[in-house]
């Protein structure tokens, strides 16, 4: 049986890429690129590309990148993408719990929640988080965004969701977040690639900062600094706090 993250994907690369949570790619590669300053020798890859939006960024400007998803639907969407700019990009269809790399890149990137948190359990998240920090060099550094924690303690998900909703996008209500597993069940309605309407059942894992903090340093990373993540704007100006939805986190392998 497929879960919800795999069945959300299907059919959804146009309409996904016109989601007002997917607009930040500019900023967000201004960002990135600053943080590996501008070297074009790095090796990046991209985990949990979807329709390769970041990608197809740092490939135009002039970065080497992999990109790997579980979604067969938004990886041919980003292929399409790539093929229509003459971009030659390695897109690959892998499981971001089981990658086949070891120690090949120098960065590696997962946003917009692109695999991390959505898993059913805390186990397969770590997976996750494990493979990918086999993937990087001894001196390697990840950047990626997941959700904030300290949100659902000061804050209502569920009015979080119904304040950023754009006629013809997604909607996600019927939200109740559960403190025991800090995590939030809820109900994505959405239209497809082919104008079908479908309803899905969904359920994310939110992280305090010391969690991941935790699990970042079980993996061997040494300088790990958190941020407040804002769409299309991240910087390491942006103090963590309550109101943020999501968290920007920067870890590196070397440092004190």
């Amino acid at each position: 049986m497929k879960q919800w993250y795999e069945t959300l994907f299907e059919n959804y690369g146009v309409k996904y890429d016109n989601e007002s949570y997917t607009q930040g790619t500019i900023g967000e590669c201004d960002f990135i690129e600053k943080e590996i300053n501008y070297n074009k020798s790095y090796k990046i890859i991209d985990v949990g590309c979807g329709t390769g939006r970041h990608a197809i960024e740092l490939t135009k400007r002039g970065y080497r990148v992999t990109g790997i998803d579980l979604s067969e639907s938004q990886l041919q969407r980003a292929k399409e993408k790539a093929r229509a700019q003459n971009l030659q990009i390695d897109f690959r269809k892998h499981d971001a719990r089981q990658l086949p790399f070891s120690q090949e890149f120098d960065l590696a990137i997962m946003l917009c929640e692109g695999a991390f948190a959505l898993m059913e359990t805390d186990e397969m998240n770590y997976e996750i988080l494990r493979n990918v920090a086999n993937s990087l060099k001894s001196t390697g550094k990840l950047i990626f965004t997941t959700l904030n924690g300290l949100f659902p303690l000061f804050n209502s998900v569920e009015e979080f969701y119904a304040s950023t909703a754009e006629k013809g996008n997604s909607t996600c209500c019927k939200s109740t977040f559960d403190l025991m597993t800090f995590r939030d069940s809820n109900t994505v309605t959405l239209e497809d690639d082919s104008g079908n309407q479908r309803e899905l059942e969904c359920n994310e894992r939110y992280y305090v900062p010391s969690e991941i903090t935790w699990l970042l340093k079980s993996l061997g990373f040494k300088k790990i600094d958190i941020y407040g993540a804002k769409l299309g704007a991240f910087s390491r100006n942006d103090k963590l706090g309550k109101d943020d939805f999501e968290m920007l986190v920067v870890a590196e392998k070397y440092g004190s």
